[in-house]
């Protein structure tokens, strides 16, 4: 697709006039549309702000002339699967899981690949032949050659490490010990949960990206979540099924 048919598209889903998003971009309703006649297309700073509004990538803006991906782990990124800036803006070099709210979330590349290995295994290879491939493609990739630049001295290993402490301070019956917490994104592991008075109820964030881990038990899962501010503890079965919130509190 073309500029002028991503803005046209993209106005009439959020049901926007072109008066309404001209005053959100701060133009004129003729500026708009003559971005979607294609007589002109927006400039740096305005395509910034049409990111934040309809939640897209410049790179989506202008009709995908690049294919997008993560310079942490190598992911092939979507618009949907793109890390945010502290401010909220997309950053197109990063997915969720390795950058969360501008923060690199590894800084371990073995602890990456172990991530990585099992995702590459379910699409068909062996982990001989996954484990090879991800040890030789990450060191070409922008954040690991930069990596004693953007690395922050060990503040957030730090952390993880203060985390996993707590959680395993709260000596949950049945629960084997954290050893280590792994970027989640929370609609991958935002459960609903039956709760007392017969409503279920969620309580995470689909947009945040969350440190947690899965333990396995012989009768089900224990699944972990965290970030500064709460701690989450569950069960639940193969395939996230009959969840039981066990513990969330603030830290």
């Amino acid at each position: 697709m073309k500029t002028k048919d991503v803005l046209l598209e993209l106005r009439n889903k959020h049901g926007l006039s072109q008066d309404e998003l001209a005053k959100k971009v701060f133009v004129t309703r003729q500026a708009v549309s003559r971005w979607e006649t294609g007589e002109t297309i927006p400039n740096t700073e305005t395509l910034k702000l049409l990111s934040n509004i309809f939640n897209v990538s410049i790179n989506t803006l202008l009709g995908s002339p690049r294919e997008l991906i993560c310079q942490c782990c190598g992911m092939p990124l979507t618009d949907e699967l793109i890390g945010h800036d502290s401010n909220g803006t997309l950053n197109e070099d990063y997915c969720k899981w390795c950058y969360a709210d501008g923060t690199y979330t590894y800084h371990d590349m073995d602890s990456l690949i172990d991530v990585c290995v099992p995702h590459m295994v379910k699409s068909g290879f062996n982990e001989e032949q996954a484990r090879f491939y991800i040890k030789n493609m990450l060191p070409n990739l922008k954040y690991w050659k930069n990596h004693d630049y953007l690395s922050d001295g060990g503040k957030f290993e730090a952390f993880k490490k203060e985390l996993i402490e707590e959680i395993n301070d709260l000596h949950i019956k049945g629960m084997p010990k954290v050893e280590s917490l792994n970027a989640l994104v929370g609609s991958y592991v935002n459960l609903e949960y039956p709760l007392p008075s017969g409503i279920k109820a969620k309580f995470l964030n689909d947009q945040i990206t969350y440190l947690g881990t899965q333990l396995e038990s012989d009768k089900f899962c224990y699944g972990v979540v965290a970030n500064a501010d709460y701690i989450l503890v569950c069960t639940y079965e193969e395939e996230g099924n009959n969840p039981n919130l066990l513990l969330f509190k603030k830290r």
